[in-house]
């Protein structure tokens, strides 16, 4: 049989006892135990369980206030809303770090997704009065497809609108490769620097290609669009066998194996451009593999490199769920806080952790931690505490 356990709310005294010395009339008191949130009755383990209730498991504070309400505990939303703003002020700096850390690697996934944004100004900007589109970026960190020592981490950017100036400043101290959609905002990123080559190189997603093709497929059933995706589901066969594997041994079984079949995939594409309508959408996909053909056959040099974007992708569904529950961000601050709260829960996720469990042990302990230790919290450094066995009578 398989049951549950409900969960309880429960009250915490802290008994601080006082005494005195007759000799030198002095008081004396045990000192009080430092809490998540100074000055407030929030435990650790409550603050955990909002926190991933609402950014993990998308269920708005409104909702969390009812299922509280049922166990016995009226909390205000505006109560659960100040819980939720300083435990994430709580967590700045362990998110700090994370940020930090991954976006100095020299491989990252990059991808954007639209959410919707209260305004303020009250102006209509086509998604209804009082509201405006936002987008949340997200930069992964994920080697475990070439056995790479670095651990997965991601991090998520909140910016009010889509222009360049955001993927500039949020990638400013990054070098290397960079694997994300055609996004033109990348482009300034791509070209030379001034004093030597580009400071990143661009991996195109053969996902994203492959995708243009089975909508045309899908929709018109044509025969060349069928032959693509046949042609690039043969590189994800080779791609199979050599996942998990180390970039010194999957770089020969592509030069090997996937070499000519790319080859072979673009002189086949530019025989077919000249057969087909030039304004539809087959003729479409067919140019935006051809003119990014550097970037989609970088995978060949580069045993690190990904075929395609899909742990960025995988990254965002978290917020397409989300916008399903939450509908919109109150404010720019609300959104920035979501990014934060990503941050720090979907790495402890990439690194097999409860988010739960995680925040739980971190916000009891992080106030009474030396600073210059805080990367032992680290997602991928911190490991849980000893759970007390009983002894034998």
């Amino acid at each position: 049989m398989l049951d549950l356990i409900a969960a309880q709310m429960k009250v915490i005294q802290i008994t601080r006892p006082k005494k005195s010395c007759r000799r030198c009339e002095r008081m004396v008191q045990v000192p009080a135990p430092s809490r998540p949130i100074p000055g407030s009755m929030a435990g650790a383990g409550l603050l955990a369980h909002i926190l991933v209730s609402k950014f993990d498991d998308h269920l708005p504070l409104y909702r969390q206030h009812e299922i509280f309400a049922r166990m016995g505990a009226d909390i205000p939303d505006s109560t659960l809303v100040d819980w939720c703003g300083r435990a994430m002020r709580v967590l700045a700096p362990l998110i700090e770090r994370i940020e930090a850390d991954v976006m100095a690697s020299d491989l990252l996934h990059a991808d954007d997704t639209p959410i919707r944004v209260l305004d303020r100004s009250g102006r209509d900007k086509g998604l209804g009065k009082g509201v405006k589109k936002g987008r949340i970026w997200a930069y992964i960190r994920d080697q475990r497809p070439w056995a790479g020592a670095s651990p997965p981490g991601a991090v998520y950017a909140f910016a009010p609108d889509w222009k360049e100036e955001h993927v500039h400043r949020h990638l400013a101290q990054t070098r290397g490769i960079l694997q994300a959609d055609g996004y033109k905002g990348y482009a300034k990123l791509y070209g030379p620097d001034p004093d030597g080559p580009p400071r990143l190189r661009e991996a195109a997603c053969w996902a994203h290609l492959r995708r243009d093709f089975h909508d045309e497929w899908d929709k018109t059933k044509s025969a060349i669009a069928r032959e693509a995706l046949d042609r690039i589901g043969a590189l994800y066969d080779i791609e199979r066998e050599i996942t998990g594997r180390a970039a010194d041994i999957r770089l020969p079984a592509r030069q090997t194996h996937s070499a000519p079949k790319v080859a072979a995939f673009f002189a086949w594409a530019e025989s077919q451009l000249t057969l087909i309508p030039g304004k539809g959408d087959l003729a479409k996909a067919f140019r935006y593999g051809l003119s990014r053909r550097a970037a989609f056959s970088l995978f060949l040099e580069d045993g690190r490199v990904a075929i395609d974007n899909n742990p960025a992708e995988r990254a965002l569904r978290p917020i397409g769920v989300g916008r399903k529950n939450w509908l919109f961000a109150g404010a720019d601050t609300g959104a920035e806080t979501l990014a934060r709260a990503m941050t720090i829960i979907e790495t402890s996720k990439l690194n097999g952790l409860d988010p739960q469990a995680y925040l739980a042990d971190i916000l009891a302990r992080i106030n009474d931690h030396k600073i210059n230790r805080l990367g032992d919290l680290l997602p991928w450094n911190w490991s849980p505490p000893p759970t007390s066995v009983p002894e034998a009578a």
